[in-house]
């Protein structure tokens, strides 16, 4: 690790035990031993600062709690594990987790009718607003993760023994979200280009209404997939899906956030999207976004009394347990809002990047690209047999030969020994970072005598 690194994570773990001091001491301020132990505190981050600047030093602090090791990949590398990429914490949303980190610190100011949603210091409610504005919606609750947003429309709409159509490509959470609520799901078939088209949609709707006598409850699908990240005919199915008087899911893990996203447009009744995946902000984080049409059925009130104390609870929403995301993770999410917001408008960017670097790694011999090409998505899932793996067949080190050329040229996020088919993504990074990364792939295949295209 670079030195510059490790003295950065010392001084703010230094002013974090500063910090600890004022909580510590009384309101009124320190006493002569509190005094003390601050303007040592203040001296070690000096020192730890002059070596920050200067470069200089030895690594003092390794671990966190005496067992948790730093986690330094971000600042010390290029990232293109494929989950990671567009979760990366922006820095405002680092400074938020760092002020809002305890665990109820969103209800400082939390006032009658006490629920999430209605908190304006900070502005939360606003917020919850600003997000459905965002996804072209006229609701929205953040939740945590995606897949309790499906896990919040299956608990709606389906009930024991009905069905729900899902994606050949289609998350486990999707599954899982509709086995929870007792459904079954059926996965339309997908195209000879690993597409879902509107069509085969319709003919999956139909086989369920002949096999069971009942059309689905619900259509839950991948704008772009979590497997190839290739795009279906999302505008298509939602139509299907109206014809059928259907509701329709849009599951935007890999979109909200990272692309411009209008649901209704897209002819979606929920909006689904994952905050640590796409939305810069702390896990477990997400967003389930819906029309006004399914606001009580989706977002119904308890009605539930006790029986002993007669206690009624109705302000809170049932399938959000009442309130949802609290402290660092939801600021977080905040604090990155007008940043994913303005970067949502340089999709096109973020893809022409995309397309450069798998150009580049198309021109090594042997490599493929399983993803559609030219790529219309920043995740990527390339097959490398007959380049990289070639090399792996008779390495002493097999396939992890490549991590490690690559974790020598700070590099890192490929999948640990997979020389074969493996995903990448490059959201997020800059145009000298991609050729950068292009160059290191281009580098290692002559190293190893594959052949490259000039």
């Amino acid at each position: 690790m670079s030195i510059r690194i490790q003295k950065t994570f010392e001084a703010l773990f230094a002013l974090e035990e500063v910090r600890g001091l004022f909580r510590e001491s009384l309101p009124t301020g320190f006493d002569p031993a509190e005094e003390a132990a601050f303007r040592q505190k203040i001296a070690e981050v000096k020192a730890i600062l002059a070596d920050l600047e200067a470069g200089t030093g030895t690594p003092k602090v390794t671990k966190i709690a005496g067992s948790i090791d730093l986690r330094t990949r971000e600042e010390e590398a290029i990232n293109i594990q494929p989950i990671q990429a567009a979760g990366r914490l922006t820095t405002e949303a680092r400074k938020a987790l760092i002020s809002y980190g305890d665990g109820y610190s969103t209800c400082d100011a939390c006032r009658k009718p006490f629920r999430l949603d209605k908190i304006s210091k900070p502005g939360i409610a606003e917020f919850h607003a600003d997000l459905a504005k965002f996804v072209g919606m006229d609701h929205a609750r953040v939740v945590p993760g995606a897949r309790r947003g499906f896990q919040a429309v299956t608990g709606t709409l389906v009930n024991k023994g009905d069905t729900v159509i899902v994606s050949a490509l289609a998350h486990y959470t999707e599954f899982l979200a509709v086995e929870n609520a007792g459904g079954v799901v059926r996965e339309v078939p997908l195209n000879d280009k690993n597409i879902v088209t509107g069509e085969a949609t319709a003919q999956k709707i139909e086989e369920v209404k002949a096999e069971t006598g009942k059309f689905p409850v619900l259509v839950m699908i991948d704008h772009f997939d979590y497997q190839f990240a290739n795009e279906h005919e999302i505008k298509e199915i939602g139509k299907v899906a109206h014809q059928y008087d259907i509701p329709f899911l849009y599951n935007g893990a890999y979109t909200v956030g990272v692309m411009p996203v209008n649901g209704k447009a897209i002819g979606a009744d929920f909006v689904v999207g994952s905050g640590h995946k796409s939305m810069a902000s702390v896990a477990p984080s997400g967003v389930l976004a819906m029309t006004e049409e399914w606001l009580p059925k989706a977002l119904r009130t308890t009605s539930m009394v006790g029986d002993l104390t007669k206690r009624k609870f109705g302000i809170k929403e049932v399938e959000m347990l009442g309130c949802t995301l609290m402290g660092g993770t939801l600021l977080s999410m905040m604090a990155s809002f007008p940043t994913v917001k303005a970067r949502t408008l340089k999709w096109e960017e973020e893809v022409q990047r995309s397309n450069y670097f798998i150009g580049r790694l198309l021109k090594i011999a042997g490599s493929r690209v399983l993803s559609e090409y030219p790529r219309k998505h920043t995740l990527t899932k390339v097959d490398t047999t007959g380049s990289f793996d070639t090399v792996a067949q008779t390495h002493k080190r097999r396939g992890f030969y490549l991590s490690d050329e690559l974790s020598s040229r700070g590099i890192v996020g490929e999948f640990a020994g997979a020389t074969r088919t493996w995903k990448l993504n490059t959201y997020g990074l800059s145009d000298k970072k991609v050729r950068y990364l292009a160059d290191a792939f281009c580098e290692v295949a002559e190293k190893h005598g594959l052949a490259v295209e000039k």
